[in-house]
């Protein structure tokens, strides 16, 4: 197979960490061409879907002592090529939000591509009707009590009636600006303004799950099915359980109440084209629905000796020769 990988500028990414290197890699393990091209260098031609493409040469990492450890290079590019994305076997849409402009021209560009010939991962309708926190709020039976809104009277009140919440902006990632909301604080007025940009922005506001300091789990799911999770924990010194707030993970199994979330959201994810996603659950609540870029795969291998990428991209061959 052609495999194309829609990254941010490679030079960026840690192959450590990555979920995106992992899935180059399994790809090319498996013998398999890889490519990589980034957002901005999408173009439409006579209503087809082109890109500067780079053929990419990986040096797969090694498990040290229980870390990763990457070649210093650990890839090597080819000249770049103006090709057809249609001439690839599958895309994988991987860039980090925000889904900003930029973003969001990026997936109408791919929706010029036949997915009769070409396999987009996600699609990229799919990724614009999932707001990586609204989607979520229509599993009414997986989600804690959650509010979205910009009115800070309608907040406040949510809050008091709660005691403490956890405010979420609806456009970041990686735990960037969440904030946790106590009734009384008398800092409230001023993070609610800020947050919502004096009443401009809507917010998500849920209520504080205490079960949140034994952890936020990211659950890998493909087509649906669960293949893989991990515990995040808080440093100590943030509420957030976030890697990217400096966050450590932890092996975890899925639970009964964890299936049965996957279970709802398995049917919606097919119907929109959502095949690679993590879902984030704590305390048996379904929190966010990760779409655009999830990571998780390189910590769960560590972790569980497993090759999630592998999976994937083993996945992906079987359905296209169906």
């Amino acid at each position: 197979m052609k495999l194309a990988f829609i990254i941010d500028p490679i030079h960026q990414l840690d192959a450590c960490h990555d979920t995106s290197v992992a899935l180059m890699e399994a790809a090319q393990i498996l013998g398999h061409e890889v490519w990589v091209t980034q957002a901005n260098w999408l173009s439409v031609v006579e209503s087809k879907a082109w890109a500067i493409l780079q053929q990419v040469e990986l040096v797969p990492i090694q498990l040290v002592e229980g870390r990763w450890i990457a070649a210093n290079p650990w890839y090597k590019l080819g000249q770049r090529s103006l090709i057809s994305l249609e001439t690839m076997d599958a895309v994988f849409m991987r860039t980090d939000p925000p889904v900003n402009d930029p973003y969001l021209y990026a997936t109408y560009i791919l929706d010029y591509i036949d997915q009769t010939k070409t396999l987009v991962i996600n699609n990229p309708s799919g990724i614009r009707s999932a707001n990586e926190k609204m989607y979520a709020l229509q599993f009414t039976n997986a989600i804690p009590e959650t509010i979205v809104s910009a009115d800070k009277q309608f907040i406040r009140q949510f809050v008091e009636a709660k005691g403490a919440a956890i405010l979420k902006p609806l456009g970041n990632k990686a735990g960037e600006g969440i904030l946790f909301l106590q009734s009384g604080d008398r800092n409230f007025n001023s993070i609610v303004e800020l947050s919502t940009q004096q009443g401009r922005l809507a917010v998500m506001v849920q209520t504080y799950l205490p079960e949140a300091k034994d952890g936020d789990k990211r659950i890998i799911l493909l087509n649906g099915e669960p293949i893989g999770a991990l515990n995040r924990l808080s440093s100590g010194n943030d509420f957030r359980n976030n890697m990217a707030t400096g966050g450590t993970v932890a092996s975890t199994a899925i639970t009964p109440r964890e299936y049965d979330i996957c279970q709802q959201v398995a049917n919606k994810l097919r119907q929109d084209g959502l095949i690679f996603v993590g879902i984030d659950v704590i305390g048996g609540y379904l929190t966010e629905v990760n779409v655009t870029s999830p990571t998780g795969v390189r910590e769960i291998d560590r972790l569980d000796g497993t090759r999630l990428g592998q999976q994937v991209i083993q996945w992906i061959a079987e359905t296209l020769e169906k």
